[in-house]
Order: structure tokens, then sequence, then C-alpha cells
């Protein structure tokens, strides 16, 4: 087991040190030179496709209350914003009009990558039989990921100052994607997707995932959403399109063992919320982002359009593309809206 300064005992079947003592990338370091030229050679029309939704979508909070929608205003004050402002006002000699905006957003609100600083738990890294709140790579709650309370205490900035998402932007998230559809084996109905049924989907679309991949699942839950016109119903869409089942422990040992590099799919939270209970009195209440999140070092790409690539792929034969997905480079943010590429 490697060695590090932050713990002596790492989570089971975790990758914390693997990519060395102070990692913030995790499994994205798999996407190497090497995996990029080999996604460059997946193009073979030169055609795009977007795989975003608008950022205003799904609409309301349905989905998670926590998240709202963006507010999108003009910059400048109530009595004089900045929008279709014309210069000649101030200097009569000028001919510009100039708009300028700002937008509040949830940063997880639609289309997103999660960072690694969104999600840890509590485990015993000294080994002493002492449950700490850490992070992937043993970073620590309070001192690495820092709240607001600590950070008023320690006259420091609130925020990721470790494994923040901008490490991923930094990286630059390109690299070959391999889509997986979900939607025209299961259809429109919730369904729990384990192993097995990865496996039969996988093997009916001839689809091989290697060393460095982008993973992306396509349920059809998105669509669901558009559909909706911005007002989403919760109770139909608790019930809509497949999603992962995060207690298979067969699965996640398969996500552990395929080395994919990131995860991502077109539903909210890529697996079952919420999870099946175990009879262990400890356990964690969203079991695919515990083990992607914070033993792997997996990013999880939630909320992505990805229809349209889906038609196409199909029409063609194909599941591979080359993939461009880099989140804002936002230093300490632990999420990110990702307007992500598709080139077939």
């Amino acid at each position: 087991m490697p060695s590090n300064p932050r713990w002596t005992r790492r989570p089971e079947g975790s990758t914390w040190g693997d990519f060395g003592p102070d990692d913030e990338l995790g499994r994205l370091n798999l996407i190497t030179p090497d995996k990029v030229r080999a996604a460059v050679t997946e193009v073979k029309e030169g055609r795009t496709f977007c795989l975003s939704l608008p950022l205003d979508r799904p609409g309301g909070n349905v989905l998670n209350v926590r998240r709202l929608p963006p507010v999108l205003k003009p910059t400048g004050t109530e009595d004089a914003p900045r929008f279709n402002a014309q210069l000649c006002v101030e200097d009569a000699s000028l001919v510009d009009v100039v708009s300028d905006d700002k937008v509040e957003i949830c940063l997880q609100y639609s289309t997103q990558w999660d960072s690694f600083a969104h999600v840890g738990a509590l485990f015993d890294v000294s080994g002493e039989g002492r449950p700490e709140p850490v992070y992937y790579n043993g970073f620590r709650a309070g001192t690495d990921i820092v709240g607001p309370r600590d950070a008023e205490a320690r006259g420091i900035a609130s925020g990721a100052h470790r494994l923040g998402i901008h490490n991923a932007a930094l990286h630059g998230v390109q690299g070959r994607g391999v889509l997986v559809d979900l939607l025209s084996l299961f259809g429109r109905a919730r369904h729990l997707v384990g192993y097995d049924d990865l496996m039969r989907a996988m093997d009916a679309q001839g689809v091989t995932v290697e060393e460095g991949d982008i993973l992306c699942l396509y349920t059809g839950f998105t669509q669901v959403v558009m559909e909706m016109n911005g007002i989403p119903d919760g109770a139909i869409l608790s019930k809509s399109c497949a999603a992962l089942d995060g207690r298979d422990a067969r699965l996640l040992q398969w996500i552990s063992d395929s080395r994919i590099a990131a995860l991502v799919a077109d539903n909210y939270a890529v697996e079952h919320l919420p999870a099946k209970r175990l009879a262990a009195t400890t356990q964690a209440a969203m079991p695919l982002h515990h083990h992607c999140l914070f033993r792997l070092g997996v990013p999880l790409g939630e909320l992505w359009w990805l229809a349209d690539l889906a038609a196409h792929l199909k029409a063609a034969g194909r599941n591979r593309f080359l993939l461009t997905a880099p989140p804002l480079r936002l230093p300490g943010a632990v999420g990110s809206p990702v307007t992500p590429i598709a080139t077939v």
C-alpha cells in the first residue's frame, strides 16, 4: 500500500495513493496523450453533438430542493442596467450599444460534473477506530475542503482547497466516449440496472470498454425532463427510466475492474436514489457516489443530453466517439455545469 501523510489506512479496493500521495485527478490520470490520440481516431464524419441541457432545465427544484434554476440579470444597477446601454448618453460621439450580464447559478443544477469534493465519508484513516470526515485520497473536511464556519474561524476562503473541479478543467477532460443504450432495452419505466443488466446491454450492442474510456449511459431520462417544459413532475420522474443499482456489489466491482476514467448518465445522480437500505447499521446513502467519488476517483456526470447522439450512433452502427467535456476552471468549486461535445 502506498504511504501517505494523511492516512495509514485506505478504503478496501480504493485507488488512494495509486497516482501519487497528493493526487487530485483520480482515474482521469488514465486519459493519457495516447488515449486522447486514440479517441481522435473515432472521428469519421466531423459531425458534432451538444450533450447538455439548457442551463435552466430541468426547471424548478423538484429533483433537488437545494438547487434552484439560474437567475440571469444585467450588470449595473436597477436604475442603470447595462443592457442595450447607449454609450452616446455618456459621450455624444459614441455609437456603441452595450449589453453585459451576470448569473447566480447552482453549479450542479443542470448538465454537470461532480468533483471528488462533492461526496466524502466518515472513515477511519488512522486505523485507530476513529472515523473522520474525509474525501478521496484522504483529504480532510475542514482542512482541505473548507466550509463557511471553518473558513471564518481560520480566516481563509471557503471552498474545496483540494479536489476542486478546477483540477479536471486544468487536466482537460477529452477522451474516448463509449455509449450504452439502456433505453432500448428497458424502456421508460424505472429499472434498477445491476451488473447482469449492464453486461447484457453491452453484449447486445457490441460495446467494449477499455482503460481510460468515459462510459456514457443513455436512459432517456432527460427526454422526459425536456417534455415537461420546465415544470417537472417529481412523481413521474421518480419512476422514469433506468438507473444504476448502487447496491449491486458486482456492478461496483466491474466499475473498479474496467478502469474507466469517468462515468456519465443522462439521468439524475447516475444511480437510483434513494438506494435500498442494507441491514448493516452503517452504510453510504449514495453507494455509487461513495464508490466512484470517494474510493476510486471516478468523476460522475449527470443529466447529460444523449438522445441525439444515441440516435446517430445507432443508425451508424457505432458506440464510440471523441468526447470533449471540460468543467469550469473555477477554483474551489465542488461541481460544475458542462457543455459536452461529442464528435463522431
